[in-house]
């Protein structure tokens, strides 16, 4: 079978991007980021950016979709498939390999399992011309434009039948997206050495100045409000920088709420697998044993 991706997805605290690197630097690739809160500049010690992961054997390992955005800035799904399939074409365009990596699951599944994305364009002309017709007259719209109806209760009342029509007209759609067939390794380890890892790496992280970073932001006019949206760090640094929580509280609340984190993303990975992905599970960032199956998947006819 032919694979044009390799995924690297995982648990956090499991050395995925370390291992991804080792990988690229041996099958000639680069990395693309799957993650929702890597893409913010200045947001480095919370979301672990560590840089060093990248560089192997002292030659520096290309990524995409890393600080690209500031903290004020919008991210979402759509953006996500955008930039990855403007990544993926120039990365094949030099005719190397790209490695999708990250633990921020639905932005995986949405290549890895192609969700069909477009961006509605819900400007107040085209809905009031639209809420001028009759529910008759936008069912027929909608079915020539989607003939294929997955939802028949979009058809049950204006509004939702407006909504999915904007959707359906939607010209800025994903429809060059590239069709995708992806060879997926994941890391885990067992739930103990996760446990352990996580809280290592958090005391480590605050070590480095991870609290200084958040009152940074803070300075640089991001709200508490904005930067408790991004959770985990950013939420139970922010409680603890206006005085609600103690270091302590802090430290625990966050540690445990990353382990709940830990757990949540094997349980979507757990869900890809039942709908039909083939994930190759690595017992920890094992680079031999990846070599070994992407060695064997991708010279398999």
């Amino acid at each position: 079978m032919h694979f044009n991706l390799l995924t690297i997805l995982g648990p956090t605290a499991t050395g995925k991007t370390r291992l991804a690197s080792q990988l690229a630097q041996r099958y000639d690739g680069e990395i693309i980021s799957a993650d929702s809160r890597q893409v913010y500049i200045g947001m480095d010690v919370g979301t672990g950016k560590d840089y060093h992961d990248y560089i192997i054997n002292g030659m520096k390992i290309n990524y995409h979709l890393i600080d690209i955005l500031y903290p004020n800035q919008e991210f979402n799904l759509f953006m996500f498939k955008e930039l990855f399939a403007k990544s993926f074409s120039d990365i094949s365009s030099r005719n190397k390999l790209s490695f999708l990596v990250g633990g921020t699951g639905l932005y995986i599944s949405s290549v890895v399992q192609n969700y069909d994305l477009k961006k509605a364009d819900f400007n107040p002309k085209r809905i009031a011309e639209l809420s001028g017709l009759e529910l008759e007259e936008l069912k027929n719209h909608f079915i020539s434009l989607n003939p294929k109806v997955h939802n028949i209760n979009d058809l049950k009342s204006k509004e939702r039948l407006t909504k999915a029509i904007l959707v359906a007209e939607a010209n800025e759609g994903l429809k060059d997206f590239p069709e995708i067939n992806s060879l997926v390794i994941g890391v885990k380890t067992n739930r103990d050495e996760i446990k352990r890892r996580i809280t290592e790496r958090l005391k480590k992280r605050l070590d480095e100045g991870m609290i200084d970073e958040v009152e940074l932001l803070l300075k640089s006019g991001i709200s508490c409000e904005r930067l408790e949206s991004f959770g985990l760090e950013y939420k139970f640094l922010s409680l603890h920088l206006k005085g609600e929580l103690s270091y302590e509280e802090m430290f625990q609340r966050l540690n445990a709420a990353i382990h709940q984190f830990a757990k949540r993303q094997m349980t979507w990975f757990r869900k890809m697998e039942r709908e039909g992905v083939e994930i190759n599970w690595l017992n920890g960032a094992d680079f031999d044993s990846a070599c070994t199956i992407i060695d064997e998947k991708m010279s398999a006819k």
